[in-house]
């Protein structure tokens, strides 16, 4: 019974989970968890990259020293934010994508390409954090010229564990600067953009040895001999598909997080103008399948919300307030969750508030009101989306997979549930752990088969439940 072991970064934050399959089911054990909190500097919002490092391998190292049988680890985190390096240096903290620098360099990109030739060369929906134009704010600012290397984050984590340099291909494919066929760079769109070739590493498939762990971070953080890392899907939500137990092409899913990410899968992009214009995006999967969704605000509303009450002296249970926003009767106000007034961070609640005031509607009185107001807002968001795939696509979806965090939050699977008129199937809430490790226990040669056969121990290992809708 070989191991291997995730290293998930999240948005919020990170863990180690190690995985074993045995008998055709995957068991999982957390064996680290720490935060991922931003840091605000006088030039930016940024992350703590270095900190996520050390806590990651310091986790790997515990791992390593509790599983005898670990044989390998790969990493997967939020897409499109990078490391800049010179040389062997890194030219301070990654930028995060909420940081407002990113707006200007909108309007820098499409001067030079409109955003329907963008989408026809790279799939992606419109998002003004993507890494293209996160990318024409750094040469803007004159912080490209000092770099020759952009790694993404899970390749910046894994050139600091094992010496190599590369770009994972379902990663690479949420910067805007891949070929839509995920073949490599789109290399007539760097020199438009003035961006340098060598900047960006060679493209690997998820599944790809990337080597051993280097004897100086052994010994740092007191990690066995003989750990090798591999790729896998290192976008989180490449993973967090893997893990969710599709048994039909008829069904949509929900990778419900900080972000929401309600899309399904092709078996090629679709780049129609339509679906520009309803904002879906084209995004590499594991075993070359298309991610063919949108991105909806998420439980970033909710978290940021309550973090707003806490500065204010008003410390509310998540728990708790899910149970009482479950009583609360009569309708409550909805409104648009994809607002780009409420993607930096802030006091949401009083956005929420502005947003309702400007079309008439009174804002929630209380906490819990307001937090039935968000989750009705995102159940409502899920359906139009569930809705514009069977449009876009001619496919039916009959059923809605919640997977993440979310499908801890009953009250959300209930409303989307009602809101789409279709049965939500919630769970795993670890999908995206699970997608990770069973990549890599397929590369160790611990399970075999394709896609479908991976969700097949994905089914046979979890439990989800399931949530009709009340017709």
């Amino acid at each position: 019974m070989s191991t291997v072991a995730a290293i998930d970064l999240g948005a919020t934050s990170g863990r180690v989970v190690t995985g074993t399959v045995h008998r055709g089911e995957l068991h999982l054990r957390e064996v680290a968890r720490f935060p991922n909190t931003p840091v605000r500097l006088p030039d930016g919002l940024h992350w703590d990259v270095l900190g996520l490092f050390s806590a990651a391998m310091t986790g790997l190292g515990r791992a390593s020293r509790e599983e005898p049988e670990l044989r390998g680890v790969a990493v997967d985190s939020w897409a499109v934010d990078h490391g800049l390096l010179r040389g062997d240096r890194l030219l301070g903290n990654p930028y995060h994508y909420r940081d407002e620098r990113n707006e200007a360099a909108v309007a820098a990109v499409h001067a030079v390409v409109g955003p329907e030739e963008l989408y026809r060369r790279n799939g992606l929906q419109h998002l003004p954090f993507t890494s293209v134009f996160q990318l024409a704010a750094a040469a803007a600012s004159g912080d490209l010229t000092l770099a020759d290397r952009v790694l993404l984050v899970p390749d910046l984590i894994g050139w600091w564990a094992t010496g190599q340099q590369l770009a994972e291909r379902t990663n690479a494919s949420t910067t805007g600067l891949l070929r839509l066929d995920g073949a490599g760079w789109d290399e007539e769109l760097l020199d438009r953009l003035g961006l340098e070739r060598g900047l960006f590493p060679d493209v690997v498939d998820p599944g790809t040895p990337i080597g051993p762990i280097t004897a100086a971070v052994r010994e740092e953080f007191g990690i066995a001999e003989g750990l090798g890392f591999t790729t896998v899907g290192s976008h989180d939500t490449a993973s967090a598909v893997v893990g969710v137990p599709m048994t039909d092409e008829d069904a949509a899913y929900i990778s419900c997080g900080t972000w929401s990410l309600v899309g399904t899968e092709l078996p090629a992009p679709l780049v129609a103008d339509e679906a520009r214009r309803a904002g879906f995006t084209n995004e590499g999967g594991v075993d070359g399948r298309t991610r063919f969704l949108t991105n909806v605000m998420g439980l970033w509303l909710l978290s940021e919300s309550i973090r707003a009450w806490a500065r204010g002296g008003q410390e509310h249970d998540l728990p708790t307030l899910l149970e009482q926003a479950g009583a609360v009767t009569g309708p409550v106000p909805v409104f648009d969750v994809d607002d780009p007034r409420l993607l930096p961070p802030g006091d949401m609640p009083a956005r929420i508030a502005g947003l309702l005031t400007e079309r008439g509607s009174p804002a929630p009185a209380s906490a819990p009101a307001l937090v039935r107001s968000i989750l009705e807002s995102l159940a409502r968001a899920y359906a139009a989306a569930v809705e514009d795939i069977e449009r876009l696509t001619g496919r039916p979806v009959r059923t809605v997979h919640l997977v993440g965090g979310g499908a801890q939050n009953a009250l959300l699977c209930r409303l989307t549930a009602e809101a789409t008129g279709r049965p939500v199937v919630a769970g795993p809430v670890e999908a995206t752990a699970i997608g990770n490790l069973l990549v890599q226990a397929r590369t160790h040669g611990l399970v075999s088969g394709d896609l479908e056969a991976l969700r097949a121990v994905v089914a046979r290992s979890t439990a989800p439940r399931r949530y009709e809708p009340d017709r």
